[in-house]
């Protein structure tokens, strides 16, 4: 089956309308169930797949040439895909348009589709898994520069679990950014939830520690820690975060994971804070913020081709409900719904 079909199967309107033998999966995969990457997804849609649909008729009575394939790169590019990326995808397309001798563009979009995100699909890493609560507390521990939207996203992440029953402690490890801790407390009487502070410019292990001791005592299934976001002295956070993951595996034997939030409207510049990032801490997954508000969705191929790291989350909203599990298939559909259309014409 062709990914295109089958992003029709599973998610379009069709699917909902006709599948009465089993009326579970049909609601399992209906339009509500997309809605949030359908309209998250809006503006890189346009940018992207909307793009390509106006190539594609510029070139509907015209032989494909090399011209469509610099407008395909500078699609990619200007998606935020990576040069590197889309260079190789790239040629590596032309080179099997002719082979095959393709001509029909909805063909080509569907093999440029399938070639883009295929690492993905051979990936069985890329599959989200969630945190393990098979030992408690488990520790997560939230990475990021200033201003992506952090603390935004551990309120999210909080108010996620907490609707799953966990019982979730905060703790405010970034003691130096002013407002950090305040603005972690708001979240936390909004949730209703506690939360571990420290004094303003205390060591951030010394209160990681607290916390991780405090959640480990009164039977916390979650802590997540938010630590500082500095970049600008690597060797300095590097010590700090360093240190912050050795006091807590005095108290938590149990593996710590680690996430990064980028925010997706910064493009390649998120991708370059990642670099940095996984340069002074393990990092198991990436939180991306904001891309109901960018144009650029492709950061994610980014993200995976230069760093393969899995993204978990990502943020299709301001509501504390819009960060949703990261769903391949359904950003697949999200992205690409009017190219799935054109198949039909």
């Amino acid at each position: 089956m062709g990914l295109f079909k089958f992003l029709k199967d599973k998610f379009g309107k069709k699917k909902e309308a006709n599948n009465l033998e089993n009326p579970a999966e049909s609601r399992q995969n209906s339009e509500n169930e997309v809605k949030k990457y359908d309209s998250g997804l809006a503006k890189s849609r346009e940018n992207f797949s909307n793009r390509i649909k106006v190539l594609n008729k510029k070139f509907k009575s015209k032989k494909i040439d090399e011209d469509y394939f610099n407008d395909l790169e500078e699609i990619l590019i200007e998606a935020d895909c990576g040069v590197n990326f889309t260079l190789n995808i790239i040629e590596d397309l032309v080179d099997t348009v002719k082979k095959e001798k393709i001509t029909d563009t909805n063909k080509i979009n569907e093999l440029l589709i399938t070639k883009m995100f295929s690492n993905y699909y051979k990936d069985e890493d890329s599959n989200f898994v969630d945190l393990d609560f098979t030992h408690t507390p488990h520790v997560l521990l939230v990475v990021g520069v200033n201003g992506v939207g952090k603390t935004t996203s551990i309120a999210k992440l909080a108010n996620r679990y907490i609707k799953m029953g966990k019982k979730v402690l905060l703790v405010a490890a970034d003691t130096f950014r002013a407002g950090a801790k305040e603005q972690l407390i708001v979240w936390a009487n909004r949730l209703n939830t506690e939360i571990v502070t420290g004094k303003d410019n205390e060591d951030p292990a010394s209160v990681a520690y607290s916390g991780v001791k405090y959640g480990k005592e009164n039977n916390y299934d979650l802590i997540i820690i938010d630590t500082a976001g500095r970049l600008q002295n690597k060797s300095h956070l590097m010590d700090e975060l360093s240190k912050i993951k050795r006091v807590v595996a005095k108290e938590i034997k149990e593996p710590i994971d680690c996430y990064l939030v980028l925010d997706a409207t910064t493009g390649q510049n998120g991708v370059l804070q990642a670099k940095a990032f996984k340069e002074l801490i393990d990092i198991n997954g990436i939180v991306i913020t904001k891309m109901d508000g960018t144009s650029k969705g492709g950061i994610i191929l980014a993200i995976k081709d230069e760093l393969n790291i899995p993204v978990k989350f990502m943020g299709l909203g301001e509501k504390i409900d819009d960060l949703e599990v990261f769903d391949l298939n359904k950003y697949l559909y999200g992205l690409c719904k009017e190219l799935l259309d054109d198949e039909d014409e």
